[in-house]
């Protein structure tokens, strides 16, 4: 059975004291009263390289010998692990190379080349963190370079349960519920491990996005899943493949996941940002999330959310905007077909378009020798439940059309 001892998190964290900040946790008195509970916030998107990567990642690559350090290391990131290796390498002056797919954000990268400076080269391969993991693995057997896992080793998992030793030594209270994101799993393992070790009886909630499910899966089946297919949008917590090692610590301590859907965790980014000035990546925002998943059962108890970062890509937050309010029901893309006469658009608007419903996008192409000619429309509503009297009226004016949002293949295609 895998364990992770106490006492290795205990020297982890004093390895690591001289490299990391000891980020707060702060109560959350907005999220506190919308849930009747204590929520607080363990804010590790105000880590040095703005996530907790740089734990698991520094405690890895210090603890390697002189020698085998001077031949420099290998990884493969989708950002935030990157970006601890980088200033990793950096802060010891060894070099680096940095395996990154194609799909990252432009501001992680920049990171990652910020962080890392002369001593590392970012490699841009495959289209998600698999593609990416596959390829610096065979540099690293070809060049006999230590790779440095972002998630299946040990000394990583140790170092990102510093994190679960900082929030019990950051309060006096009794935890109830830990959410923490689930990924590869490192984080949950390692933050699992300490604070089951000194307080059992607090539950350790893991999230993932409903898009890649792989730690989910594995358990429900007992064995490691390879999910064929998955959502890139929660680039830090989207992977194929969980890790040996963190499947079988996160069998032993997580007493829950919950799966999030990737535009209800762009609602939490938005409201992050609007309520609390707090800049949060889709990762980070799934613990937040899932509490209204669990809004029965933490009524009254205390709390605790790992923000686990906040590199995120400002080119990202349209995107971002578009997934929430599609999620909640506020955004709706038709193809209409129009009948080609004058005056049938301003019907349209008249007697279909609700008094506080906004057209957002409209593109008409007019077809010769035709009766009808097709237009994508895109229209906001004010109200999730102005969404049925819409379509009522779209049937009353027998007017033909295609609900793109319920197509996801010409979803994606025209949106």
């Amino acid at each position: 059975m895998q364990s992770i001892q106490i006492q290795d998190i205990i020297h982890a964290s004093r390895v690591l004291n001289p490299v990391i900040e000891t980020t707060p946790l702060q109560y959350n008195e907005l999220l506190s009263q919308m849930y009747d509970c204590n929520v607080y916030l363990k804010r590790e998107d105000l880590q040095v390289v703005r996530s907790f990567k740089i734990r698991g990642a520094y405690l890895a690559i210090q603890s390697l010998s002189k020698e085998v350090r001077e031949r420099g290391v290998v990884c493969a990131s989708a950002g935030n692990h990157a970006q601890g290796v980088a200033y990793s390498c950096n802060r010891l002056g060894i070099q680096g190379k940095i395996f990154m797919p194609s799909t990252t954000p432009k501001q992680k990268i920049s990171q990652v080349k910020l962080f890392g400076k002369e001593f590392v080269e970012v490699i841009m391969t495959g289209d998600t963190y698999d593609d990416a993991y596959t390829t610096a693995i065979q540099y690293s057997n070809e060049k006999e370079m230590p790779f440095i896992h972002p998630f299946d080793d040990p000394l990583t998992v140790i170092g990102q349960g510093t994190i679960g030793m900082e929030i019990m030594n950051q309060t006096s209270e009794n935890i109830d519920h830990v959410f923490v994101t689930i990924g590869g799993g490192g984080l949950a393992a390692g933050t699992g491990s300490y604070i089951k070790s000194v307080s059992p009886d607090t539950k350790i909630i893991g999230v993932e996005p409903e898009g890649a499910p792989a730690m989910k899966r594995s358990i429900e089946q007992d064995e490691i899943v390879n999910l064929e297919n998955i959502n890139k949008f929660v680039d830090g917590a989207a992977v194929q493949k969980v890790g040996r090692i963190t499947f079988e610590l996160c069998k032993q301590l997580v007493d829950d996941i919950v799966l999030v859907p990737e535009g209800k965790a762009c609602t939490t980014i938005l409201q992050m940002y609007n309520n609390n000035a707090i800049v949060i990546e889709p990762a980070g925002a799934l613990p937040i999330t899932a509490l209204d998943f669990y809004k029965d059962e933490i009524k009254g108890k205390n709390v605790v959310c790992v923000i686990s970062g906040g590199n995120n890509d400002i080119d990202r937050m349209q995107d971002i905007k578009e997934r929430s309010l599609i999620y909640e029901g506020l955004r709706h893309y038709f193809i209409i077909n129009f009948p080609q006469r004058s005056g049938a658009l301003r019907e349209f608007l008249d007697d279909v378009l609700g008094k506080d419903d906004d057209i957002i996008q409209f593109e008409y192409t007019k077809k010769n020798n035709r009766e009808n000619g097709p237009a994508l429309v895109g229209i906001e509503l004010k109200h999730r439940e102005d969404y049925d009297a819409l379509i009522e009226r779209l049937a009353e004016k027998d007017i033909k059309y295609i609900e793109i949002n319920k197509d996801e293949k010409l979803f994606n295609l025209l949106i």
